[in-house]
């Protein structure tokens, strides 16, 4: 028997607690019907050994603890003449032992939900549903993961085609904003230059070389009738007026910038000097110097210097030859 074990010392004082109590019950018997003391010993033995084994069986603290059973010993009882019959002893110790009819009963059940089997499967299949539970958690949030990453993908293709299209609307816009602009400055450099004939037709450009010219041409012609108007380009001071050689009559003007416009080959001069205004009568077209047909041999000499390509200067003022 293990010793200092809670269980069993609980076991004991039943016992003795029993045990008392059946000698008492004995004493009274044997009293009453002149029984020898010997006979109710033997009889209170038998039943001490049997509350015992209740105790300890009701208690399963050897198994518990994964020690062999106990021995426990049981005293032999005397046969007795009138001794009751198996079913009378038991029925002693169930009055004699208290609480050891409702162990035995409670240890009953306990054996039966004690199955290692039936608790095996029970385990096995809780484990089982718990398992399938967490492969559907895995997969669901693989799943979740999966139309998070598409969704962030989408965002960005959408948010670079929307930034590409913001971008080519405001590349359209600054280019139509830009030819705007340009129209606009078109318009007000034609509106403060005016081309120097209101009819004509285009003659020799600059550059060109030929018999009339000792050397490479450094106007643009305008060829006219005699006598057609020649027009301020553009506002500014005549300085200079009169007979100029092969250059005929010339009539230079001066603008703010201090471009010099030369007017050649011209019938007669109408403004000699002072300031004039766009689009101001200074001459006439004419054939005087070296030329061979009327015409108006047009000068643009920035800052007074070398010639120029009338043409080109006048388009970038807005007028186009």
């Amino acid at each position: 028997m293990v010793l200092n074990d809670p269980h069993f010392e609980v076991a004991e004082a039943a016992v003795t607690a029993g045990a008392a109590e059946t000698a008492e019950a004995a004493d009274s018997e044997a009293a009453r019907h002149r029984l020898p003391r010997q006979r109710s010993v033997s009889r209170g033995s038998t039943v001490l050994g049997v509350a015992a084994m209740a105790a300890a069986g009701a208690s399963g603290v050897a198994v518990a603890q994964g020690k062999p059973p106990a021995p426990v010993s049981v005293p032999d009882a005397a046969p007795a003449p009138d001794a009751a019959p198996a079913s009378s002893g038991a029925a002693v110790v169930a009055d004699s032992v208290p609480g050891a009819a409702s162990a035995s009963a409670a240890s009953a059940p306990s054996a039966a939900a004690a199955d290692p089997g039936a608790s095996l499967v029970t385990r096995i299949l809780a484990q089982a549903r718990q398992q399938s539970s967490a492969a559907d958690q895995a997969r669901e949030a693989e799943e979740a993961a999966a139309r998070a990453k598409e969704a962030a993908a989408r965002k960005v293709r959408e948010d670079a085609a929307r930034k590409k299209a913001e971008e080519t609307a405001r590349q359209q816009a600054a280019e139509r904003e830009a030819a705007r602009s340009a129209a606009e400055r078109q318009a007000e450099l034609a509106r403060g230059y005016a081309k120097p004939l209101a009819s004509y037709t285009p003659g020799e450009g600059y550059g060109q070389a030929g018999s009339p010219w000792a050397a490479a041409h450094t106007g643009q012609d305008f060829a006219a009738p005699t006598g057609t108007p020649a027009m301020a380009v553009h506002s500014g001071v005549i300085t200079s007026a009169g007979w100029a050689g092969a250059y005929g009559y010339r009539v230079v003007l001066r603008l703010d910038d201090g471009t010099e416009l030369w007017y050649c080959h011209l019938s007669s001069m109408v403004k000699t000097s002072g300031p004039v205004t766009t689009g101001e009568v200074i001459g006439r077209v004419g054939a005087t110097g070296n030329v061979t047909a009327p015409h108006l041999h047009l000068e643009v000499r920035p800052g007074g210097g070398a010639p120029v390509d009338p043409r080109t200067w006048l388009t970038e003022h807005g007028l186009s030859v």
